[in-house]
């Protein structure tokens, strides 16, 4: 029962993690910052929660960023910003876009059931160095 107990324990910090965050972080980075709290969670049972929150819609993977698979636990659309620079995704919220896959149906005739929309570039802080 407390093998179980544990379980559970780390898969709500992993969510917890993920929902207390817009760094969009990647599942090592996940780990890293659990580790403290939870000494004894492996990389292996952060990666196996992700795919299961993934699967169930409580995250989205956001992006690759240089081969590393980030995640969000905000799964409304909205638009993501990833800095060629340093590697961050930021959240774009005041950019709109439920509209967009309105007028993708409506201009095409398909069905439209997810949108991301990402641009790529230079952040801010990149841009004054």
């Amino acid at each position: 029962m407390e093998a179980h107990t544990k379980q559970f324990r780390k898969r709500n910090a992993i969510l917890t993690c993920l929902q207390g965050t817009d760094t969009h972080p990647s599942a090592e980075m996940v780990h890293e910052m659990l580790h403290h709290e939870h000494p004894d969670i492996s990389l292996a049972t952060v990666y196996r929660n992700l795919a299961l929150f993934k699967q169930q819609g409580l995250i989205q993977s956001v992006a690759t960023v240089r081969g590393i698979e980030r995640f969000d636990a905000n799964t409304e659309p909205h638009v993501h910003f990833i800095c060629t620079g340093c590697d961050a995704v930021l959240d774009l919220h005041q950019i709109s876009v439920p509209h967009l896959g309105e007028e993708v149906q409506q201009t095409s005739g398909c069905r439209v059931e997810n949108c991301q929309l990402t641009f790529t570039g230079l952040c801010g802080k990149c841009q004054s160095i």
